[in-house]
């Protein structure tokens, strides 16, 4: 492989468990199986417009957080109080974020998660489901709390996030249902975080391994180490330049040392990296293949970068289950970031299919021109 600095860039469980955690699935009133998968067609780009006909389902499985937004000046010193100058509740968590940029995107997305039977939950499945998202396979925890953030949102747009696992982290079966695997087997995607336990993520993973299709583990989450078991089934690993220094303990400050922190990756079994880099924009890594090149699609204003890793990763995973090459997928993904760190909070910034395309379409159209 080329070093980057070489590269042009190119625009159901046992009866015992189930009681212990007092986990549940049916009767939900809140939650509805649905009969049929639909979404709706934008003719502004022939090549990323949604197809006429159903396609396979995005599944992701992972967390959901209410997130608690403090906006303050500066983080606080040791031992300091401040002020903040607002805060709110809203739904948040990487699972949640990304099931519903699938679900804003128009592509069919279920979502495979855990709440508590608490106000926060409902505050989630409401959301997930105004989204568009597919959520008669999330779980409600009576046992558990829902797993909640604290997010530290700063005057540019920077958060610093602290996570409280609650139902994320708890109180999943042994052995995971047959409904929710046979969801995952029959996907077109499907998405993984680290908000979740590894032996969750492990078993989703080997079951659409088995069924041939296709896993994109996104970094973010736990800070320790990735599974080697984990790492062997995934066929897109997604960190951002922090994450993928922590995971192979070398620097990534240079395009030559990220370069020699992907092969780290590539020798434990994954093909395909797709590194997050900020304003820097992103990079598609295929083992044996010249690195694609992304940059950002510049932003008129950031208010919240809140979920915008979370909305590039999932509008990728829709583009790639949509048969898009990978530069287009790449594109829509920047575009989809681009316009999500526009709004704060991390599911209200999700943009709709259409906003996504319409600002593709003005981008390419002012690089025509210039």
């Amino acid at each position: 492989m080329k070093s980057l600095t070489q590269i042009p860039l190119v625009s159901s469980p046992p009866q015992q468990q189930r009681r212990r955690c007092g986990w549940s699935t049916a009767g939900n009133p809140r939650r509805p199986t649905p009969t049929h998968l639909s979404f709706a067609l934008y003719a502004a780009s022939p090549s990323l417009s949604a197809s006429s006909s159903p396609e396979k389902p995005v599944v992701v499985v992972g967390s959901a957080n209410a997130d608690i937004y403090v906006e303050i000046d500066r983080l606080p010193l040791e031992g300091e109080t401040i002020a903040a100058r607002g805060g709110q509740t809203l739904a948040g968590g990487k699972g949640a974020n990304q099931a519903c940029c699938g679900g804003r995107l128009d592509h069919p997305t279920y979502f495979v998660g855990q709440v508590g039977d608490d106000a926060h939950g409902r505050l989630i499945e409401d959301a997930l489901r105004s989204g568009g998202v597919l959520v008669d396979r999330l779980a409600r925890v009576p046992s558990a709390p829902t797993g909640h953030a604290v997010v530290m949102l700063q005057p540019d747009g920077q958060n610093t996030i602290i996570i409280i696992g609650g139902a994320n982290m708890n109180c999943w079966p042994e052995d995971l249902r047959d409904e929710d695997l046979e969801v995952v087997r029959r996907a077109g995607v499907v998405l993984l975080q680290r908000e979740i336990p590894d032996r969750v993520n492990i078993q989703i993973a080997q079951a659409a391994k088995n069924a041939g299709v296709p896993i994109i583990l996104d970094a973010g989450g736990m800070e320790s180490p990735i599974p080697d078991e984990l790492l062997k089934l995934v066929d897109f690993f997604s960190p951002n330049e922090t994450e993928l220094a922590r995971l192979t303990g070398l620097p990534t400050e240079s395009l030559e040392q990220i370069t020699y922190a992907v092969e780290k990756i590539h020798e434990k079994g994954v093909k395909k990296i797709l590194l997050k880099l900020g304003a820097k924009g992103s990079v598609l890594f295929v083992e044996g293949e010249d690195p694609i090149m992304q940059p950002i699609i510049p932003a008129s204003v950031v208010l919240d970068t809140t979920g915008a890793g979370d909305t590039f990763t999932a509008a990728f995973a829709v583009a790639l289950v949509e048969s898009k090459p990978m530069k287009e997928c790449l594109e829509f993904a920047a575009a989809a970031a681009s316009l999500c760190v526009q709004a704060k909070g991390a599911i209200p910034s999700i943009p709709s299919r259409a906003a996504v395309l319409e600002l593709l379409q003005s981008f390419q159209e002012d690089a025509t021109t210039k």
